[in-house]
Parts: C-alpha cells; structure tokens; sequence
C-alpha cells in the first residue's frame, strides 16, 4: 500500500495549481505589478500604501500613525491612515527620524512617549510626540552589534516585565563557527533593563540571556497571557549531511521558546538551542541514517570549513533546547504577533532562494492555547494555516509581495508590509469567520517519521492551493477523502 501513497502524492503533486477564493476590497490601490494575492475563506485585503523604501518593522502609535521602518532610506516614517467605510487610505507621510541606517527593528513604549529603533550596529531611543509626528532627545541603548550577514535587530518591550527590552541578533554567516562561543554575542536574544540604565549596553557582555545557538531568530513576541517569549528562527542553507546534500527540504525554520520575563521559572530559559553544530528536521526521510529522527528532531551535519571543520554527534544535538513548532525548510519566518486573546499567532514567511520551487512569501497563523503552548505538537506537519499568500509562487520573487512586518489594530485587522513591493497591505477577517484548519493549510507536505515513504517534493509550488482550492472545482471532495486515504494506508 506504500506504493500507491507515493502515487498519490505524485498525482496531487502534478494537478494543476489552483489558488484560492479571492476577497479583495476595492479600497485603495492594486497591488504593484503584476502581484495576485491570494486569500483564505473570510479573509480580504486591501493596500494601503504604496511607494515605501523596503519597510520592514511597522506599528502603530496612540494617536493612529502607522510608523514604519525604511530600510531602503534608513529612515522610520509616519503616516497618517484615514478611514472612510472600511477603507483606509495614506493622509499625510513625514520621516520621523534622519538616516541613521535604521533597518528592521522599531518599538514603542505603552505610554507612546518613547520610539525605540534598530540599525545592524546599535538599538536607538527618542522621545517621540505623536501629534507632531517628530523625535527629540536621541540616545544609544544597545551597541556592538555589527555583522556581516545577518543584519536585523528586532525590537520587543515586554508588557509582563515592564522595562525590559528584548533584542534578537542573528549570525555572521550561515553557518558561523563564532556562534558556539556565548562571549561572541552572535545568534542570541537578550534583554535589556531601560530603568536602571547608566550606560550604553554592549550586546556581546551585557544584558540577560534568553537563549543562543538561534542562528537568526528575527521575529519575537511576548504571549499576552502567560508572559511567554516566542521567536521564530530562519535556519541554514546549502546543508550536507554524511556527504549527502539535503538541504532542498531541510533543515526546518523553528517557532522557538525561550522562556519568561515575568520571574516564572523555566528551566531551560538563556539554553543552548543547537546552532551552529544542530538542526531542525522537516523531511526525516531525506536525511541519511535517520533512524533516530522524525520531525523537528535536531540532527548534525557535516563538518565544513564553515564550521572550522568540526561538528558534532545527533546523540549531542537531542540534549540541546528544541523548537516547540516548526516549518518548511527555508520559508524564511519574519515576524510574529500575538492577538489579544492569545489564541492566534500570526507570522510572516517572506520567501525561498534556496529551493527549486519556491516557497513562503505569506502570512499564516498558529493555533495557541490560552495557557500560552501552541495546539499543535512539535511534530506537526500542518501548524501553520495559511490566510494572505501569493496567488502563484513560480513567480516569486520577483513577481510577488514579500511581507515582512506586522502591527495588529483594535479592531484586530493587520497592517503586514512588502519589503520587495514598497507596500503595506490591511487584512481583515470577517464577522464570524475563523482561521483556517489544519485541512486547508499550504504548508506544505513532510515525512513525519524514517518509515514514511512519501516524499516531501508534494510541497512544491501550487500542491498546497490544491487542498484548499474552492469546491466547485472538483477537488473538495478529493480532500475530504485525504484522512480516510491516510488511516487507510
């Protein structure tokens, strides 16, 4: 019967891709280009603003501006956002800041008086009046942060301990030897005390450790009901393992972690997470001498010259801090943002290089509990369900939108920018819609242990819009027969 699993998966594999029932708003502009959105049942969209410098981290302040940060000019801007009947338009835009090489991370204070951003070098502050949409009193918090790849430094204030500020800083490359030792600062999040400051904080000596071994962890949120930090990892490309190349389905990006600011006590708070010697496992059956392993098991690769030509063991691997969920290899997670209720995770995937059919570029959601631990199991294949996509990935990069930052509004829609289209887009939920199940997820098709037999090459472009296609095209009753064809087999 495996055989006839593997034929299935070929066959849902070469069916036509079908994106999903489209609801778009006639608010606003199109999207750039030859960009086609694609939604999930409930959903719709509209853009707001167009033109932006690559914006990358976004929020918005208590007077209603959506800052955003300009990598492109290095700038955080304001915008005034005007609403009439459900849409929401630019006013006026202004920068907020000068260029200072401001890059991804932004944040505001509950109070709304202080901004704080990032540059690859250093986090900044200012006092921030909302109303004027200016900065005064520019102040360094955090420095000594240069590297040579990879260059985000995201920003989060925790509401649980107030005062703290977190900073995520990845590798120097991608797989950085410097990594393994804690005193290089490389791959770790840290937080900062902003009360009892006297200095400017080195990243590398100063600072509590919530984890390392993250080899670029860029998105992180707080959940609002247990005080948990949450991130999530863009892990390695180009990897070998016993001199087999597995890297177009391995290693899995990571939802990690990394314990409390509140004074809960976690064990495994400021722990080892693995890199550079160990990594997440998506595609188990592609991984040489597997036995061991299923999915989000750690496993070791080669030694290279990357790594100083060393390496180290899967029995070493499994003792180190594991990822609680995690995703198809090399979707590249960016963001994440709690709802109110705790409930959803929402997270950005802005998208491949390192995979001949792309993957990513999308927003998608994660079922969570309100104590604060994801629904789903670390082996899930299917945790994150998702809503805003691309209509068709085979033309990405270059034709598709890439999101990047989020910031959630009262109302609970959320604003995502596009760091490749210069734009920011609004998604909203309608009354009484809900995310989507696990049935209707594109994320993609994995091997959950050795044993299985099927490949993971059914997470190609289009395979996941097949699922979820509407069904008035045939294949709604082809996926409701998928459980009974599993348990069967």
């Amino acid at each position: 019967m495996k055989s006839f699993s593997v034929m299935l998966a070929a066959s849902l594999a070469s069916l036509p891709s079908l994106s999903r029932a489209q609801s778009s708003s006639s608010c606003g502009p199109a999207p750039s280009g030859s960009i086609q959105p694609s939604l999930a049942s409930g959903f719709s969209y509209q853009v707001v603003a167009t033109g932006l410098s690559k914006p990358r981290g976004i929020l918005l302040d208590g007077a209603g501006n959506l800052l955003v940060v300009e990598s492109g000019r290095g700038v955080v801007s304001a915008h005034t956002l005007n609403e009439q009947n459900g849409c929401v338009t630019v006013g006026t835009s202004s920068d907020v800041t000068a260029n200072m090489s401001l890059n991804h991370g932004i944040a505001l204070s509950s109070d709304g008086k202080t901004l704080y951003a990032s540059s690859p070098e250093s986090v900044y502050s200012w006092s921030y009046d909302g109303a004027a949409k200016n900065v005064s009193k520019e102040e360094t918090i955090v420095a000594n942060m240069t590297t040579d790849d990879h260059t985000t430094r995201t920003l989060l204030l925790s509401q649980k301990a107030p005062g703290l500020l977190v900073v995520t800083r990845g590798s120097t490359a991608n797989i950085d030897f410097d990594a393994a030792s804690l005193s290089s600062g490389h791959s770790q999040v840290k937080a900062f005390n902003l009360q009892n400051r006297t200095n400017v904080y080195d990243f590398d000596s100063d600072g509590l450790r919530l984890g390392w071994g993250l080899r670029n962890d860029v998105g992180v949120a707080e959940h609002p009901g247990s005080g948990g930090i949450y991130t999530v990892e863009n892990s390695a490309d180009q990897l070998t393992r016993m001199g087999v190349d597995v890297h177009e389905n391995n290693p899995a990006e990571e939802l990690n972690f990394l314990g409390y600011l509140n004074g809960t006590s976690y064990a495994g708070q400021g722990g080892n997470f693995g890199y550079p010697w160990c990594f997440s496992a998506w595609n188990v059956s592609e991984l040489p001498n597997n036995g061991n392993l299923s999915v989000g098991s750690q496993f070791a690769i080669d030694a290279s010259s990357d790594s100083d030509n060393q390496n180290r063991t899967d029995a070493y691997c499994a003792q180190q801090e594991a990822a609680r969920l995690v995703f198809q290899a090399h979707m590249a997670p960016l963001d994440i943002k709690f709802n109110n209720s705790g409930t959803e995770a929402w997270i950005t995937f802005h998208g491949s290089w390192d995979r001949t059919d792309p993957v990513g570029y999308k927003m998608s959601v994660v079922s969570f509990k309100q104590d604060g631990e994801p629904v789903d199991s670390s082996t899930s294949l299917t945790a994150a369900r998702d809503v805003f996509a691309n209509e068709d990935n085979s033309k990405c990069p270059d034709g598709c939108f890439r999101p990047v930052g989020m910031a959630i509004d009262p109302q609970g829609r959320i604003y995502v920018s596009s760091d490749a289209s210069g734009e920011v887009y609004l998604i909203s939920k309608a009354s009484g819609a809900s995310i989507p199940t696990a049935s209707s997820t594109s994320s993609g098709t994995a091997t959950a242990t050795a044993s299985t037999s099927a490949s993971a090459s059914a997470t190609s472009k289009g395979a996941a819009n097949i699922i979820s296609a509407p069904k008035s095209s045939g294949f709604g009753v082809l996926a409701g027969l998928l459980p009974l064809l599993a348990w069967m087999l």
